[in-house]
């Protein structure tokens, strides 16, 4: 039992990548005998693509974890840090960019009269 259509389409295009956008990328994975042999057999038992079992495990596993809370909280710290650090940089530039200082023509015409 081989993959003989590694390309086939999914159900829908909005799920083609799960996130319902973009072109469908390869990914090789790399399996023992026995789960291949497993693999095999129940894509055939749903007569469907190993291809398609394989996309539909992993948007099943990615539904799963962005519900995990553990996950949840720690993308949020992510989010955080990220706004810290933009935060930061705007910061950097408004100091370079948006203080104004006394022009150096100003300057010399004080310091000559």
């Amino acid at each position: 039992m081989s993959e003989s259509n590694t390309t086939t389409p999914p159900a829908s295009p909005a799920s083609a990548n799960g996130l319902g956008y973009g072109p469908i990328k390869p990914l090789a994975v790399r399996l023992n005998e026995s789960t291949r042999t497993q693999l095999d057999i129940i894509a055939q038992l749903n007569d469907r693509t190993v291809t398609d079992e394989v996309r539909l495990a992993v948007e099943a596993w990615i539904d799963k974890t962005k519900a995990d809370p553990t996950i949840q909280r720690r993308a949020q710290d992510v989010r955080d840090e990220i706004e810290r650090e933009a935060a930061g940089k705007r910061d950097a530039i408004a100091a370079i960019f948006d203080s104004r200082p006394e022009p150096k023509t100003s300057r010399a015409k004080a310091s000559t009269t």
